[in-house]
């Protein structure tokens, strides 16, 4: 469960992050979170990007190097030899610097933008653990100003960034604040599902299988009922990186239990709009959409 609003708008799973982004992460602790980090590193070494870690300064490379290739295949181990992966620190980063500031910090991730470019990556993104606060000694106040004003970074769409709070190092109203401060906000872990409904469209973002199936179904069944879809229904799936066949069934069956006082159409992406209509879904009530990512 995230630390702050459930209703954020920019609410993705981290697959779906593209270049130019910027998103808040909330994990419990320094266990959790790897598969998150893990999808976003090999997204990027798969899309040519160059890709910095800044991990919790109480971890060393070993124990986030072992980390990470705990996940199955070799890319991340292979980028980390070529130099296409880093591990750094915002102690680091700041150099000569000792003391934090936006002005620093933001030159040197122009200059490490510009110089990945210049080498022929396709952009940079960094995951950046935001234990740098505690560890730098840092004023919650001026961090919380770069957060909030640091848009220039992200407009060439060659910059993409992941701040990663852990919940019990910073205060709720932190938290927060942070999560509305920053456009897109992330599922805390992969295989999550969330809903949020606006008027008559239901908005679902994650993984609609199994493990989500009852999740799922709820979801579809307190819209079914709201008083403000009487006039229709619009279900979208466009942030649903896995839709299941049982899921998938659960949403025909509710899209074939419609009327035309009450139609629901889906609107989703092509891969989800395959599974849907090889199950038997009414082509003319799905709408396929690009999203972020595709």
């Amino acid at each position: 469960m995230l630390a702050s609003d459930p209703e954020h708008p920019g609410t993705l799973p981290v697959q779906q992050m593209r270049a130019g982004d910027h998103a808040f992460l909330c994990y419990d602790d320094h266990l959790q979170g790897w598969d998150v980090l893990s999808a976003f590193v090999w997204t990027g070494l798969a899309r040519g990007e160059k890709v910095i870690v800044f991990p919790d300064p109480r971890l060393n490379a070993a124990d986030v190097l072992r980390h990470l290739n705990d996940v199955p295949g070799v890319l991340l181990a292979q980028g980390y030899d070529s130099g296409r992966l880093e591990l750094n620190s915002m102690r680091q980063l700041i150099l000569p610097d000792r003391t934090f500031t936006a002005a620093q910090q933001w030159r040197r991730i122009v200059e490490e933008t510009e110089s990945a470019q210049a080498r022929g990556f396709t952009g940079l993104r960094t995951y950046i653990d935001m234990g740098w606060v505690a560890d730098l000694e840092a004023d919650l106040n001026v961090m919380m100003a770069r957060e909030r004003q640091a848009e220039h970074l992200f407009t060439t769409g060659l910059y993409s960034e992941i701040c990663a709070y852990e919940r019990d190092r910073f205060p709720q109203q932190v938290l927060e604040a942070m999560c509305q401060a920053h456009p897109q906000n992330l599922l805390p872990a992969l295989g999550h599902l969330r809903a949020r409904q606006t008027d008559n469209t239901l908005w679902l973002v994650g993984e609609a299988d199994l493990a989500t199936r009852e999740q799922f179904t709820h979801a579809l069944a307190e819209a079914a009922r709201s008083p403000v879809t009487r006039r229709g229904l619009t279900i979208d799936l466009c942030g649903v990186v896995f839709l299941g066949v049982e899921c998938a069934r659960e949403l025909i069956r509710m899209m074939d239990r419609t009327t035309a006082h009450r139609p629901v159409r889906v609107r989703c992406t092509g891969s989800v709009a395959l599974v849907l209509r090889r199950l038997g879904a009414d082509p003319a009530v799905i709408d396929v959409a690009q999203v972020k990512g595709s």
